[in-house]
């Protein structure tokens, strides 16, 4: 299966990384099945730093090793989701041992619902009712090196301004 990944180079050497913000799943390697996704990242980043030129970076999955790795898979929005994404985004120091995590990816649409659950304007089945309304877009984090190792480059397509 092919995933993509967007940024402001060419990554052919997939790291993991620490972000020096929180994040859905934690720190890694993000990458989604959806070409726009990624392509729309890039353009984002492009704006923050400046940049004339981006790239969609393709790579194929290994699909063998979500069946052999620790993988937690969140098909749509749930309950575990929700409390997963909020450990994620809302406890210092959260870390997990799993080796990928799939799921949906909270845009800017999704973060403001998450903007009212948090501040108790919705319970937990009101913004999973409310999520459920949107067309989300999926992604994996590739959290160990051992996860890495299920994914291969392709290449690396340029996005200018």
């Amino acid at each position: 299966m092919k995933i993509y990944h967007g940024s402001i180079d060419k990554v052919d050497k997939p790291e993991l990384r620490k972000s020096n913000r929180t994040l859905d799943y934690g720190s890694g390697f993000y990458a989604t099945t959806s070409f726009k996704q990624a392509e729309d990242w890039v353009s984002r980043r492009m704006n923050e730093n400046v940049v004339t030129r981006g790239y969609v970076n393709t790579f194929e999955l290994d699909e063998s090793a979500l069946q052999r790795l620790n993988c937690l898979i969140f098909k749509s929005p749930t309950e575990e989701w929700v409390d997963f994404v909020m450990q994620n985004r809302t406890q210092k120091g959260f870390t997990h041992s799993y080796d990928i995590v799939y799921g949906p990816v909270a845009n800017d649409r999704v973060y403001a619902a998450f903007a009212l659950y948090e501040g108790g304007l919705l319970n937990k089945q009101q913004l999973i009712a409310e999520l459920k309304t949107y067309k989300l877009i999926d992604q994996y984090l590739f959290h160990t090196e051992a996860a890495l190792q299920a994914i291969t480059f392709i290449e690396a397509k340029e996005v200018g301004k």
